[in-house]
């Protein structure tokens, strides 16, 4: 069993137990894992800590998992989309008010997921990971650029918008967002973020008929 961990990370997820006393177990590994891959980061952790960590033998981790890839992929399982910033809404009473409440949601998430963190780390080793993940940008690029392909056609946007241009940089920024924090030390001012991403997208006309008022979920 030793070794294992060597094998690629995308591959066929592991049996799920149905007893409740088994789904325990599998979820206190799950955990440790995902505490071990933030804290000592993802070569420097193993199966023997995981399980250690999750106070159970060495085999009982390799009863639910193949290696810790296979944990982590089972970590990811649907958290993925929720990794991944969020679309704009561009024909919102206000956009940018709007776009602020996404990324508080957004950022909230990423903090209580973590698992993010542990990405760079793996996709220079991980090709089928790194196509993965790739695709799923792929995915948002499209997503968010069909959005403003109907703003433009409205006359909303700058005439002469190079729309995969500004929908890459909407998502660098956001990506990026917490790079700020972990420089500066200063919080994020959402609003701020909101505001510059909108500029790139409307001219300032069309910036100056939002209603200013807080927004509220319709």
């Amino acid at each position: 069993m030793p070794g294992r961990d060597d094998d690629q990370l995308v591959g066929t997820f592991p049996y799920i137990p149905k007893q409740e006393r088994a789904q325990k177990k599998r979820e206190a590994l799950l955990e440790s894992g995902r505490f071990l891959f933030l804290k000592n980061g993802y070569e420097q952790t193993t199966a023997k800590d995981i399980a250690s960590h999750a106070g159970v033998a060495t085999g009982t981790f390799y009863r639910y998992f193949n290696d810790k890839r296979q944990l982590l992929l089972s970590i990811f399982g649907d958290q993925l989309e929720k990794l991944l910033p969020p679309v704009p809404d561009w024909f919102k009473k206000n956009p940018e008010l709007f776009l602020a409440s996404l990324l508080d949601k957004h950022y909230k998430r990423l903090n209580e997921i973590g698992i993010d963190r542990v990405i760079p780390e793996l996709l220079p080793k991980d090709p089928e990971l790194s196509e993965v993940i790739s695709e799923a940008r792929r995915n948002l690029h499209a997503r968010i650029r069909s959005g403003l392909v109907l703003a433009q056609e409205k006359g909303l946007t700058w005439k002469d918008l190079d729309l995969d241009t500004v929908t890459w940089a909407i998502i660098l920024i956001i990506e990026h967002g917490r790079k700020k924090v972990d420089s500066s030390e200063e919080p994020l001012d959402l609003l701020n973020m909101a505001k510059v991403i909108c500029r790139l997208v409307f001219s300032p006309d069309v910036l100056t008929n939002f209603p200013q008022e807080a927004y509220e979920e319709e």
